[in-house]
């Protein structure tokens, strides 16, 4: 089905499940929405899939960071929902820690599955791109421009003076679940569970960044553990 933003832009989404509302942010930036296979480990759920701006089957122009949380916000208006649950994986893991910062009081709680974190650490890049070759590629709709625009922004978003400081006053829930075998290095989530007041952290013995394709049981486990009141 498609939303309307209040500029007119039809943002895709697709709806599975039944209960309290999930949403679900997929990486790239760029990409498609990815996280089907994910909505169905949760069954007690009622996910929201949007494609972001630009990709899939939402239209409109590359935009920014805070254009994409706007985007989210407008969805969020468009259901009828006073606030909701967010899952994100990868880039989007922290791009709803970015919608939590923004939006805080329409957020109940947080889960970043296999995030980076906010930073643009040269040691975190090095040893990202000394691993790529190792891990498993998933093919997934891509737009290189609204990747490009959105990482640039993003890289802007994560230097303002105040944010390390908004952080530590943040106080929706949020769990960062890390991926035992993923090469994304995980210093700086661990720092961020430690630096937010409702911050915790966890690990998924032997998952890699897809843990869904090889570890699918173990990851339902874990994610109804880290988006339990």
């Amino acid at each position: 089905m498609h939303l309307h933003t209040p500029d007119g832009t039809a943002l895709h989404i697709q709806r599975f499940g039944a209960g309290p509302t999930l949403l679900l942010l997929s990486g790239g930036p760029g990409c498609a929405n990815y996280l089907r296979p994910v909505a169905d480990l949760l069954s007690e759920w009622h996910c929201i899939l949007p494609d972001p701006r630009g990709v899939g089957g939402s239209g409109g122009e590359p935009q920014g960071v805070m254009g994409e949380l706007a985007d989210l916000e407008s969805l969020r208006e468009s259901l009828g929902l006073r606030s909701w649950s967010v899952l994100g994986h990868s880039w989007g893991a922290d791009l709803g820690l970015a919608y939590a910062l923004e939006y805080p009081g329409r957020v109940q709680r947080l889960v970043c599955f296999a995030g980076t974190g906010m930073h643009n650490d040269r040691d975190w890049s090095a040893a990202y791109q000394a691993s790529r070759h190792l891990e498993a590629e998933l093919r997934v709709e891509w737009s290189e421009a609204v990747g490009q625009v959105l990482l640039k922004d993003w890289r802007q978003y994560v230097k303002q003076p105040t944010l390390l400081a908004r952080l530590a006053r943040l106080e929706v829930p949020v769990t960062f679940l890390h991926m035992e075998r993923d090469i994304r290095p995980p210093w700086f989530v661990r720092q961020l569970a430690e630096l937010l007041p409702v911050g915790r952290f966890a690990e998924l013995p032997g998952a890699g960044h897809y843990a869904w394709l090889t570890h699918g049981p173990q990851l339902q486990e874990a994610l109804a553990w880290a988006l339990k009141p």
